[in-house]
């Protein structure tokens, strides 16, 4: 069999465009002992992954140059000489941008899915996304019944999952998306109370006439001067979640150079409010997939969720899949068939 993966040419500065990555077809090589074969057939497309590609270490190290694009991906087993993944067996782990990945285990689980046709929801409202967004939101957001919750990125993979558990609590909510489209797809498919379009309103200002007594939960997908906004407007005890800064990502300098991240500007409105901020990894909660995802489906199953997965077919497409992210054209989760 050949192999079809992305590979990481260059470190991009600003956006990364097509001309920073490598489609290379190899031999897949035959599985040893312990290992098996996945042939993938879904591809997470995250904003993590812009990070993912600069030099370095954060949280995770850096993708090397001349490496498989890094990826969570879901795909079937095919070839196995390790009997706790047997062939047929569906599963989910880091597979990266590729069609074929030989895995010894680590890191791999069995699929929230029957059949192939599910294994995107298995990488997106039961995967990372929606790991992130439930945890992110009752572990460190703690919302309370009747509270606000303000929810920025509100229309993505995992911001439109924040809103409408939110609204499983009890809780009021506001979502911040771009264009008419996505506040229509906020209000009147995913329930949410009222919705921003960032591209069309002062948001401090909307803020202060959609909740008048200040946002008590603020889940933050975006940064930059959203997130200002959303600080001027915080309710004593106010929890702020930390969850991306899309809008930083890409920034560079007029000479070309990356843009330092902006910081946010009201940041001592946290002191007056008494309020405290706090980010969210998902890898801290990967042990506790389980009871996250018999909860998120006990809730689909009930229609009482409604998660929704934007796929776009090819490898070859990766490169623009990707930049759909940055340019705010998905709705829900974006995945690549590959």
């Amino acid at each position: 069999m050949t192999n079809t993966s992305i590979h990481l040419a260059f470190r991009p500065v600003g956006l990364p465009d097509g001309t920073m990555w490598n489609l290379q077809q190899t031999p897949v090589p035959p599985c040893e002992d312990g290992q098996f074969c996945v042939r993938v057939h879904y591809v997470s497309i995250d904003p993590a992954m812009r990070g993912w590609i600069n030099e370095g270490t954060t949280y995770i190290k850096g993708v090397e140059i001349g490496a498989v694009m890094r990826a969570f991906a879901a795909g079937e087993v095919i070839e196995s000489r390790n009997a706790a993944f047997p062939v047929g067996r569906l599963v989910t782990g880091m597979f990266g941008v590729q069609q074929f990945a030989i895995s010894d285990g680590n890191g791999v689980e069995t699929a929230p899915a029957a059949h192939i046709e599910e294994l995107p929801r298995a990488i997106a409202a039961l995967g990372m996304p929606g790991m992130t967004a439930y945890w992110g939101l009752l572990d460190k957001g703690k919302p309370k019944e009747d509270e606000t919750v303000l929810v920025s990125g509100a229309a993505g993979a995992v911001g439109s999952l924040v809103g409408q558990i939110a609204k499983l609590q009890g809780c009021r909510v506001i979502g911040i998306a771009g264009g008419k489209a996505k506040c229509a797809y906020l209000l009147h498919e995913l329930g949410f109370d009222a919705a921003i379009d960032y591209k069309a309103s002062d948001i401090a200002a909307s803020l202060k006439e959609l909740a008048p007594n200040g946002v008590d939960v603020y889940f933050d997908n975006v940064g930059g001067d959203t997130l200002d906004a959303a600080l001027v407007n915080l309710a004593r005890g106010a929890r702020v979640v930390i969850c991306g800064a899309i809008s930083q990502y890409n920034n560079t300098l007029e000479n070309g150079a990356p843009a330092p991240p902006q910081g946010p500007k009201n940041y001592m409105k946290i002191v007056t409010a008494r309020g405290s901020l706090s980010g969210i990894i998902v890898f801290d909660y990967f042990d506790r997939a389980t009871e996250f995802r018999a909860q998120m489906q006990e809730w689909i199953q009930a229609g009482k969720l409604h998660p929704k997965e934007h796929v776009v077919e090819g490898i070859e497409h990766f490169s623009e899949a990707l930049l759909m992210l940055f340019r705010g054209e998905n709705f829900g989760k974006l995945v690549l068939k590959v």
